[in-house]
């Protein structure tokens, strides 16, 4: 099954809340009026676009639908496709100009940090990539573990020392493996502690500090990943780490197991960050880059 079928049977859902609801609209209503950009903002609001997002989204609509003097109804669904693209349009593939590039990837407890590096790694591997992992999560045994299991399955070796340990060491003893190696791409597991932001804010900053001077030149990306299911909750998550750190994108988990798909169009509005990769499952395959087309046409597709 390609990753389209996926993501189709991935946000069933989000579509059939939001996209059902929006034919169910379009079908009830025999002209354009106020009644029905109302109904469209509650519906996206609904499905955690966010209230400033949602105005934002209708607003648009409603101009596009004055432009073109459209009087149909049945024309409404097309026009928000393309208000909803409108804001997701962009580049959001993950480049890797330098070697290494490094991605040093954060996200609180829970929200399948670990499991997601593992399968960013399967697929920059299946690239042709040659891809090294660094289990800079000290703060739990279990990180660890569980990262030397997905570098196994991706065919990546693990840098990694004893639960505990400095993470900036376990970084510095990585980049200078990247480097000996050859390796195209160097992902860092940090630890995902937000109860204490000091203390993050340190880590990283140290973990940062070693990667500017060990690998001056260097691309440094930075991901947070959150969980889809925590809707409008993970946007003010995001707030939070934007506050420690310079992310430069997200990626989005567990979009299978909600009807807040629309969360995706509020990242990238009120956080102005892309999505760089979505998860629709379990499977290694499961996640997969982001496309913003792709995710448009998902939402809306008719086909079950």
């Amino acid at each position: 099954m390609g990753f389209f079928e996926k993501l189709k049977q991935g946000l069933k859902k989000t579509r059939d809340s939001f996209a059902g609801a929006i034919s169910g609209i379009a079908a009830s209503f025999t002209k354009i009026d106020e009644e029905l950009f109302e109904e469209i903002e509650e519906t996206l609001i609904m499905a955690d676009v966010g209230v400033d997002t949602a105005l934002k989204v209708v607003e648009n609509l409603r101009a596009a639908i004055k432009r073109d003097r459209v009087t149909d109804p049945a024309q409404v669904k097309s026009y928000l496709k393309d208000a909803l693209y409108e804001i997701l349009a962009g580049d959001t593939a993950l480049q890797l100009p330098t070697k290494p590039t490094i991605l040093l990837v954060i996200g609180v407890n829970g929200v399948g940090k670990t499991t997601t590096i593992g399968k960013i790694a399967a697929d920059l591997r299946g690239k042709g990539n040659k891809v090294l992992l660094a289990a800079a999560d000290t703060f739990r045994a279990a990180a660890i573990d569980q990262l030397q299991v997905w570098g196994q399955r991706a065919g990546c070796d693990v840098i990694a020392h004893q639960e505990g340990s400095d993470p900036a060491a376990v970084v510095f003893d990585a980049v200078q493996a990247a480097k000996a190696r050859g390796a195209d791409v160097l992902i860092c597991d940090t630890a995902g502690r937000l109860h204490n932001k000091k203390n993050l804010m340190a880590e990283l900053e140290k973990i940062g500090r070693v990667i500017d001077r060990e690998a001056a030149g260097c691309k440094k990306e930075t991901f947070l990943v959150l969980d889809a299911t925590t809707g409008q909750n993970g946007v003010n998550q995001a707030k939070q780490f934007m506050e420690v750190t310079d992310l430069t994108g997200i990626v989005l988990t567990k979009l299978d197991g909600t009807a807040k798909g629309g969360v995706v169009v509020a990242i990238k509005d009120q956080l102005g960050l892309p999505v760089r990769y979505i998860g629709v499952g379990e499977q290694v395959d499961d996640l997969q880059p982001f496309d913003a087309r792709e995710f448009i046409e998902a939402l809306f597709s008719e086909e079950q």
